[in-house]
């Protein structure tokens, strides 16, 4: 995924994404030889489930 495709999925913009890189707080990426980033589905994912609410009983 691109990093359009991870903000737009996210519902947050790329200045978010990269302030969250800039604290060591973004979903795991790869970055390329050309300094794009590039993310792996699962790796969302497990984003997303780290970052989980609970919830009320």
């Amino acid at each position: 995924m691109t990093v359009d495709d991870v903000c737009a999925y996210l519902g947050v913009a790329r200045s978010t994404l990269y302030d969250w890189h800039a604290k060591g707080r973004a979903p795991r990426s790869i970055k390329l030889p050309g300094g794009q980033r590039r993310y792996r589905f699962t790796d969302i994912e497990a984003f997303l489930a780290a970052h989980e609410d609970g919830g009320a009983a």
